[in-house]
C-alpha cells in the first residue's frame, strides 16, 4: 500500500514540476507572473469532459455544494491542485521511523 501511495505521490509531484516550468515559461515571455488556471488546463486538453464533469455536478443532490467546490477548485492554479494532494500522497507513503531523538548512548 505504501509503494502505491508514494508512486502516485511521484507522478504528482512530476505533473505539477512539468505545469509549473510551463507557468514559469509563459510569465517569462510576458514579464509578469502567469498561472494556468485547472480550468484553462482542462478547457485545453479536453473540453467535452469538462462540460460533462459540469453536467454531473448538476444532476447531484448536494448540487449547491457541489458547484461551489467544483468551481473553487477550477480556479487554483493547476500545479497546486496536482502538486498538494502529490505531497500528501507521498508524505503518507514514507516508511515510518522508529525513534526521532537518539539516547546519550547513540551519539
Amino acid at each position: 500500500m505504501r509503494l502505491i501511495l508514494r508512486v502516485m505521490g511521484t507522478w504528482l509531484i512530476a505533473l505539477a514540476l512539468v505545469l509549473i516550468v510551463i507557468d514559469g515559461t509563459k510569465s517569462l515571455g510576458a514579464n509578469a507572473l502567469v498561472f494556468t488556471s485547472l480550468s484553462d488546463l482542462w478547457t485545453q486538453l479536453h473540453p467535452a469532459s469538462l462540460a460533462g464533469a459540469q453536467d454531473f455536478v448538476h444532476s447531484r443532490f448536494f448540487e449547491d455544494l457541489l458547484e461551489a467546490t467544483l468551481t473553487a477548485l477550477l480556479s487554483y492554479p493547476a500545479f497546486a491542485v496536482f502538486g498538494v494532494p502529490g505531497v500528501v500522497l507521498a508524505l503518507l507513503g514514507r516508511k515510518r521511523r522508529a525513534e526521532r531523538f537518539l539516547r546519550q548512548d547513540q551519539i
